[in-house]
């Protein structure tokens, strides 16, 4: 049993669960652990930065894009780095890593041990790292302190609820939440889990579906992530927005953002980053971007992290049975007034 500065208690996973866990997931060697209350599920190296995560330093300047995996974060980052960072697209480390430009603040805890600061991960991943802590030992945290040095205005990414987070957070920056259709969720998030090295998913749909609705993937029950920013939707420093939305219409969601940035965009310049940001520009700029966290086998087989880009792809790909237990299961689970497209 661990005691987080949050107030959360964490259990390591054991035995037959545990098993079962690294069995399907072949990444999660080194163990994982439940936090409660909540049941959030992160990896045990999360342990080590936890509390240096809930105690950051937010800035008033700051904002945070926070997803459950899955939802649209890497596109709403992109959008948001751009709209506050790159309106020419003359920025000199905008072809650079997404997530090193705007950091996965807890990335690190997804690192493998005993990296130098020639490793590619950190090399070619994370080359702010190096500009920013020209002596610094990557195994002390890569994510968190990017995070931490990067210069306003910062963009920083988050898969944590927000009972993880402090809440200062919500009182000093803004946060930019984003939820999805938990079908299409539960498509990409298997999906994603298949080709990136941080899960090594082997299992089937099946069993992807079964870890979905229990709330035992990584990041924990996604009907939990998504009642904590639901029931602070009404907070001025938050903007709660859908993914089907953005896809619906780009063009008005990036008006209603540009008015909560206050980024002040003028009406051609908005549709500079809707074409710059467009799924296809995106795929062409970020596949190359992440070879160093996918296996490649899997990559090939079922695509790359920037695959479709689209809703409703789970009409095509799960079964009618699948279909009819997801609505039930959503149904009951989001019973606290949200309501997906």
């Amino acid at each position: 049993m661990m005691l987080l500065d949050s107030g959360h208690e964490g259990t390591l996973l054991e035995g037959e669960e545990l098993a079962q866990q690294q069995k399907d997931f072949t990444a999660y060697k080194n163990g994982l652990v439940r936090f409660s209350p909540g049941g959030w599920l992160l990896t045990k190296k999360f342990t080590k930065f936890a509390n240096s995560i809930y105690n950051f330093k937010w800035r008033s300047s700051d904002v945070v894009v926070m997803t459950y995996p899955k939802c649209g974060t890497t596109w709403t980052q992109e959008i948001i780095w751009t709209m506050r960072n790159n309106t020419n697209f003359d920025h000199p480390h905008a072809n650079e890593p997404i997530m090193d430009r705007s950091p996965f603040i807890e990335f690190d805890m997804f690192l493998p041990d005993g990296l130098t600061r020639d490793s590619r991960l950190v090399a070619a991943e994370a080359p702010s790292f190096l500009r920013l802590y020209p002596d610094a030992d990557p195994n002390d945290g890569v994510y968190i302190k990017t995070s931490a040095a990067t210069p306003d205005p910062r963009t920083i990414k988050t898969h944590l609820p927000f009972s993880l987070l402090h809440p200062s957070l919500l009182e000093t920056a803004k946060v930019v939440y984003v939820a999805r259709n938990p079908k299409d969720v539960l498509l990409s998030y298997c999906h994603h889990s298949r080709i990136l090295f941080e899960h090594g998913f082997q299992g089937t749909m099946e069993d992807f579906y079964k870890y979905f609705i229990d709330g035992d993937l990584l990041f924990g029950p996604y009907d939990e992530h998504v009642k904590e920013a639901w029931e602070r939707r009404t907070h001025p420093n938050l903007h709660f927005v859908f993914y089907e939305d953005m896809q619906v219409d780009i063009m008005k969601e990036l008006r209603r953002l540009n008015d909560f940035l206050d980024t002040q965009l003028t009406e051609e310049q908005l549709k500079k980053v809707a074409d710059y940001t467009s799924f296809e520009s995106m795929k062409t700029r970020g596949n190359e971007q992440v070879n160093d966290f996918v296996n490649q086998d899997a990559f090939k087989k079922d695509g790359g992290f920037f695959r479709k880009g689209k809703s409703g792809d789970w009409k095509k790909s799960l079964t009618p049975e699948l279909i009819a237990e997801m609505d039930s299961w959503t149904a009951k689970r989001f019973n606290f007034g949200v309501t997906f497209k």
